[in-house]
């Protein structure tokens, strides 16, 4: 092990950012405690639609944008990595996606100028015919051929076999963390439900939670809980060959079939509760994209918790003034898509590597109260 690498990171949250943070330490031969208080991927991460896009990368900054494509180029990479691992399939499935109606279309149209990607308006009529399964009504679409998406509930069973797979990395579930430690004006640990747990270096990745945590050593995490909505058919495999978005909301195919139709902007606080008025308006935006989906039955419904920040862009850096305290928290509506990127980042900057983009809009200087 090279000299000053840690030897001990402890990641409170087993969502994408943990997991993902414990398989780049890991594979680095760091000794790594991951901690969750729940289920590992049992929150935002598995509640997802798992584009590998954010929905519409025209709107965001340029800090969004370089995480999103470094993420977008690894995933393949990272799925088949996995699968071979494993045994288990993400399934990163490139489908492509057309927004349809847009209107910031020009917007839309511009943005490729500045970024590497492929993004091009397309007659209505091409998209019918690829898309057979649209509902009427559509006056205009763009198109992004390369868009994929990776089912997320895989990806979370995927990652966590490979941790458990590594002598060097343990993972603590069903222990929350009540607190972080702090000696010699370090934090070095965390106490749980479960006793303490002591490391060198301390990354929060708690999601939605991440603020709650934060807030007992006085800092305030300008993170918020943002409920989302989905639900999900069952339909033939061959039934809706793109992902399609309009007015708001998706529909994401996976392989086997299944659709899922997303998602709902909900500040709620805590409550993950699936309501009745949801699952009707979801249902009503089902129909309106694909209009055969009033037949088909809904066979799930749930709700997750993003965790809302100041214009989507995520906290990645150690926190000033508590050295020892890592953040990598705060990723909103793109934590499945920038996942890849942010992890990578973190683990350059504790691992003393040269990082894959500047690091400087991630920081949490500045941007703590």
């Amino acid at each position: 092990m090279p000299s000053g690498m840690p030897v001990r990171i402890a990641i409170v949250g087993g969502g994408a950012l943990g997991l993902l943070s414990a398989l780049n330490f890991g594979s680095q031969g760091v000794e790594v405690v991951l901690v969750e208080r729940g289920g590992v991927g049992g929150e935002a991460s598995w509640a997802g639609g798992g584009i590998v896009s954010p929905l519409y990368p025209w709107r965001y900054g340029p800090a969004v944008t370089a995480l999103a494509q470094w993420s977008q180029s690894y995933y393949p990479q990272l799925g088949e990595l996995l699968r071979l691992d494993t045994g288990i399939d993400p399934q990163v499935h490139s489908t492509g996606l057309y927004w349809l109606d847009l209107e910031d279309e020009r917007d839309a149209l511009l943005w490729p100028q500045g970024n590497d990607c492929r993004l091009q308006k397309v007659a209505m009529a091409e998209v019918y015919s690829a898309v057979p399964s649209l509902g009427d009504g559509f006056a205009s679409a763009i198109h992004m051929p390369d868009v994929a998406n990776v089912r997320n509930p895989r990806l979370m069973k995927a990652l966590r076999a490979a941790l458990q797979a590594m002598p060097n990395v343990q993972l603590h579930e069903q222990c929350e963390v009540k607190g972080f430690i702090r000696q010699d004006g370090r934090v070095c640990g965390v106490m749980t439900s479960a006793g303490e747990v002591r490391a060198e270096q301390v990354v929060l990745a708690a999601g939605a939670w991440s603020g709650e945590l934060l807030a007992s050593l006085g800092l305030s995490l300008p993170v918020e809980p943002v409920k989302g909505q989905m639900i999900l058919y069952k339909c033939a495999e061959d039934f809706l060959p793109s992902m399609v978005l309009a007015r708001g909301r998706y529909a994401i195919p996976r392989k086997d079939g299944h659709i899922l139709i997303g998602s709902t902007l909900e500040h709620a606080g805590f409550d993950k509760t699936p309501t009745e008025v949801a699952l009707a308006s979801l249902k009503a935006s089902a129909v309106e994209l694909l209009p055969a989906l009033a037949e088909a039955e809904v066979v799930g419904h749930w709700a997750g918790l993003r965790p809302g920040s100041p214009e989507g862009i995520p906290f990645i850096g150690e926190v000033p003034g508590y050295p020892g305290l890592w953040l990598n928290c705060g990723h909103y509506r793109n934590g499945l898509v920038l996942a890849p990127a942010s992890c990578r980042l973190l683990a350059d900057l504790m691992l003393g590597r040269e990082p894959i983009v500047d690091p400087a809009p991630y920081s949490p200087a500045g941007r703590l109260g």
